[in-house]
């Protein structure tokens, strides 16, 4: 277990994130897991029946202190960094013309600063392991959509994965960047409910999650655009 591959997740708690932090502790990998919600930690990891190999971190993934806080528990309680999954966000779900601006101000924080923040606070530990980032980002990061200021910042991602990619590739870190369209998780919870046609699962997408992750020595998969089959957009 002591060589086990490590991988730190924020917003790990629930939806997509969660879904990743299974498959990877059924695999036998150790895992971190950041969220906002101490009660919402502690129930992922009894669910879990509490696992050696999990580790639960309480933080905000648009805080810089808390970010470099949980790599640095993370690599004092396994030892090492092999992957780190930038997966908080959240959508305002409304417009640029006709929005409340006082939500903007977080979602840009968590959906754009966070998977910075992150790398930033991660990119020495990778270096060690030539580990890999993995932002997950969104359709909405590629296809425009009227007044989407959640698609602003999905657009965002979209180039600091690639931004990124161009930096760290050069000491061997692996970049990619995970698309999905329509996704059952929590994201919808405030919007009145599921949307319309087709959904994707968050299994589904943690499965794209972790065949990018374990893909052989030097392979750099970079874009991952994932669709429910009938989601035209």
């Amino acid at each position: 277990m002591t060589d086990a591959p490590v991988t730190l997740i924020t917003g790990g708690g629930s939806g997509i994130g969660a879904a990743v932090a299974r498959r990877l502790l059924d695999a036998g990998q150790r895992v971190a897991v950041t969220g906002r919600g101490e009660a919402r930690l502690r129930a992922f990891s009894a669910e879990l029946g509490d696992p050696e190999g999990l580790l639960t971190i309480r933080g905000s993934a648009a805080e810089h202190t808390q970010v470099s806080a949980a790599v640095e528990a993370t690599l004092k309680e396994f030892g090492r960094l092999d992957t780190v999954v930038a997966n908080a966000g959240f959508a305002t779900h409304d417009s640029v013309a006709e929005g409340d601006p006082a939500g903007w101000t977080e979602m840009v924080l968590t959906n754009v600063l966070g998977p910075a923040l992150l790398i930033r606070a991660s990119i020495d530990a990778l270096r060690a392991t030539r580990g890999r980032i993995v932002l997950v980002g969104s359709v909405a990061g590629f296809v425009n959509t009227p007044g989407n200021i959640y698609g602003a910042t999905k657009w965002a991602v979209t180039g600091l994965a690639e931004n990124t990619r161009r930096e760290v590739t050069q000491w061997g870190v692996g970049v990619t960047l995970i698309a999905p369209g329509r996704v059952e998780t929590p994201f919808w919870d405030t919007t009145g409910g599921l949307p319309p046609g087709d959904l994707l699962t968050a299994d589904q997408i943690a499965d794209s999650v972790v065949w990018a992750m374990t893909q052989p020595a030097g392979v750099d998969v970079n874009t991952v655009v994932v669709r429910p089959l009938g989601q035209p957009n």
